[in-house]
Parts: C-alpha cells; structure tokens; sequence
C-alpha cells in the first residue's frame, strides 16, 4: 500500500502501523509483548471489560509528573527574579475531587470558572487562598461564594463586573483580592475560537483607547485602586490555548510588564502580581511539536528579566496556568469499534480513492472539540498487532450527526473490524470537560491508573440519571 491521495499533507505513511508516538501518549502507555495497549501494565482490554466503553483513561503518575515539572521548572527559571511562580492548574481542561486533590497535593494552585467548580474544590477541601475564579460574567452568587471561601483572586473581566464585585463585596463586608484581565491585542497562533487576547471577542479589558481616551483598562485599574473593599493585586493576560509560538508570551509578557511600569508612573503603586496566563499546546498529531516546561520557562524568564531591567521595575510574582498541557497526553479514550463503511471519494486527479469510515460507541458527545474547533486527533488499534496494510480512515461516533468525526484523518490497519478497541490519545483536557448527553447518551466514565493500579474517578452516567431531572417520569 503507499500514500493516499485523500490524506492530509502533515499525514505521513505508516512504516508501522503498530507504531505509538511516544510525544503523544502518557509515559505509562506502551505495546505489550503480545502488542496489546496497556497503561502501567494493565492491558486496556482488562480495561474495557471492568469499566465498559467509552472509556477515559487516566495515568495519573504522568499527570502528576506534568504538574510537577511546571512547578519545578518555572520556580527554578524564575527563582533569581521573584523568587518563583505560582502555577494554577487551569480546572476547566478537566476536574473532579481527586485531580483537585491531585495539584495541591504537588504544590499547584487551582483556577476555577464558575460556582460549579468552586463546588469541586470546595469538596476536595482545597485552601481558598489557592484558588482563583475567572469567568467574563460572574454572578452575584458566585461572587459572594468565592469571597466566604477567602478565594485568593478573583480575576476582573470588565468595568461592569468590577462594580458588581464592588457592591458583593461592600454587601458582605469582606475585602475582594483582584486582579484585572486585559486584552493586550497578542493575536496568537491558533484556531480563532480559542484565541482569547484579541480585541473583538469577549474576554478582557481592551488596553487601547476608548472614546474619552482612556483605555478600558486604565479605567478598571483607577477605579480598583480607589474603590473600598478592592485590594487590587495585579494583572492578568491569556492569548489563547494550544500554542506552540513562544513569541506570543514574549509579547504578552513585555506589554504587560509595560503597563505596570504606567500604572506606577499614574499612580505610584507598584502592582505586586502578574499572571501570563497558559496555553501552552501539546502534541495531538504528528504535526503537533510542542515544547517544554523548561524551555518555555527559560525563554519567559529571559524576556521579563531583560523588560524588568529597561524599564527599571522590580519583578513583580509571576502566575502562569497549564491545564491542557497537564490533563491533555495524560489521557486517552478507549472506543469499541462496530461498524465500517468504505466510500470511494474524488481524488482532484479525476480518479477516486477509498476512503475507510469505522464507528465507534461514542463520538461528539465524550469529545466536542473536532465539531467545535476542527480539532485533529490521532488513533490506534489498541487491543492486538496486526501485519494488515494500512488504508485511510475517518474514526466517527454514533450520533445523527454528519459532523459527529472523532478523527477525521489517520491510517488505520485495513483489518480493524467490529469488537476491536480503538485508543485516541490526548483527549485529557477538554473532552470530558465538554462532554454532553447528546443523543441521550451517558457520559463516560474516568478510571484513573496509578502504579499499576487502576480506580474509577467519575463513574458512568446511568438511564437512570438521564431520567432523574425528567420531571414526567
């Protein structure tokens, strides 16, 4: 078999179909001897049987080891100019109790969005002071929740919601730590609707000049600097996810360092925090080349040095957020494939060419992201080896749905048939996040697996609980 012409250009031929991508994949995933996928020894098909399809699979020593290499590499890169960073672990790539428990426990923070995750870490008895809430429209409920909880910042998305953070916090006689979130004009590298620091979408307090003059963001840090029950901590940025161009922090990190140094020249305060967000991409295809912990931390630590310096600023505390680079190659989703269909597709040569389209037990509804974003995943064959040629193939779920795709391009063994297993890997951030009951069907469950050892995390949704809220029943 050689190329086909229906496969994308970053699609290389298979010289092994059996072949992992090691960048790709958690360090405890490997072929057996009898070339079945296992995850610290367990074989997926033990798996499967235990905890059905579909199926997310956790190896939580590569979480931890991920979250640990951020803390490790960032406090080490930084340790000269501010003595470290705090790294918040971005919940809304994926969380539950134990993944809560998870960071603190190897000395991240944790970053929530909304009422509903301040419930999850509320739960996992993580400490306020290391939380954040973000989110553009908070509720006064979520305000006040996050204030009794002693939240350690609730970051500001705009002049309207200062002032309602404003009134909560008078209401309740508690002081509100903040930090403002601007929109620094960074256009970063990656699909439009992830992309979150440029001006015409709706995060963030815009840096340019508005009609009086004055940028919304000025505004926001004048009116937090003189209004009872703010103490305003410092600034926040974030241009995006899944970005592998290290110039966008740069950028974002120079603008935002330049913005401190006007704040003390307007005001004479020396804001004491800044937070460059996350972002930062992992390795979904081969076409993914992200980089590294240490070497981003370097390159940010040499630019905030280097900006420090030639505006003649102290550096203030550093806070960055990983999440999907943490969650995302810890996990993968294991399918049980049914049926298969060939079609035969205009090749642009006035020919055709077989095109393979093999369906799986889930689809759009235990991963969203490919009918959000066009978001491109990768798959294998996962319970055996196979000496099959390889043909081009489309993975897609079981909804009534056309662009219910899981994988719209790969090379699959020609002999995948129904009761095979098939695993996607990076599908730890975002996937379950994002998940739905669409179809009526029932959310998978996570099993996480830890030296050896695998355990349910978030178990199976149930008929019965789709029915539970059903108040005809």
């Amino acid at each position: 078999m050689t190329a086909s012409p229906l496969a994308p250009a970053w699609l290389s031929f298979p010289t092994d179909v059996n072949a992992l991508r090691e960048i790709q994949w958690a360090s405890g995933v490997s072929r057996g001897a009898d070339g079945e996928l296992a995850v610290q020894g367990l074989k997926v098909s033990a798996l499967a049987k235990e905890f059905g399809t579909p199926l997310f699979v956790l190896d939580e020593n590569d979480f931890r080891a991920r979250a640990r290499r951020f803390k490790t590499a960032f406090d080490a890169a930084f340790a000269q100019l501010c003595g470290g960073v705090d790294v918040y672990y971005a919940g809304k790539a994926f969380l539950c109790t134990e993944v809560a428990r998870w960071v603190t426990a190897e000395g991240l923070r944790l970053d929530t969005c909304s009422g509903g995750e301040l419930a999850v870490a509320q739960a996992a008895a993580v400490p306020g002071a290391n939380l954040s809430l973000h989110g553009n429209n908070k509720s006064v409920p979520e305000i006040s929740r996050a204030l009794h909880m002693g939240v350690g910042r609730i970051v500001i998305d705009s002049l309207d919601e200062l002032e309602r953070v404003i009134l909560v916090a008078a209401a309740e006689g508690i002081e509100a730590q903040v930090m403002l979130r601007l929109t620094p004009g960074v256009h970063a590298s990656t699909h439009e609707a992830i992309a979150t620091a440029h001006e015409d979408q709706k995060f963030g307090l815009s840096i340019q000049p508005g009609p009086t003059g004055t940028s919304p963001a000025l505004s926001a840090i004048a009116r937090a600097l003189e209004a009872p029950g703010i103490n305003l901590l410092g600034l926040h940025a974030h241009i995006g996810s899944q970005i592998f161009d290290a110039e966008g922090f740069a950028i974002v990190a120079r603008t935002m360092l330049g913005i401190l140094s006007e704040v003390r020249e307007r005001h004479g305060v020396s804001l004491p925090e800044l937070d460059l967000g996350g972002g930062y991409g992992i390795a979904y295809t081969e076409a993914d080349h992200p980089s590294t912990p240490e070497k981003l931390a370097a390159q940010m630590a040499e630019v905030v040095a280097a900006t420090c310096k030639e505006l003649d600023i102290s550096c203030p505390r550093l806070s960055i957020e990983p999440g999907r680079a943490i969650a995302g190659p810890s996990t993968f989703t294991l399918y049980e494939v049914g049926v298969r269909k060939d079609v035969f597709v205009e090749n642009g040569s006035g020919g055709t060419a077989p095109r393979r389209y093999v369906s799986v037990d889930g689809g759009m509804s235990d991963n969203a992201r490919p009918v959000l974003y066009d978001a491109d995943y990768s798959a294998v064959l996962a319970n055996r080896m196979t000496q099959s040629d390889a043909i081009i193939s489309r993975v897609v779920g079981k909804h009534c749905e056309s662009g219910d795709i899981v994988v719209n391009d790969v090379y699959l063994p020609e002999d995948v048939a129904a009761a095979d297993l098939l695993a996607v890997p990076g599908t730890g951030a975002y996937c379950w996040a994002l998940s739905s009951n669409y179809n009526y069907l029932t959310r998978p469950a996570v099993v996480a697996v830890r030296d050896g050892q695998a355990r349910l995390i978030v178990r199976r949704e149930t008929e019965s609980d789709l029915l539970a809220r059903d108040m005809g029943v």
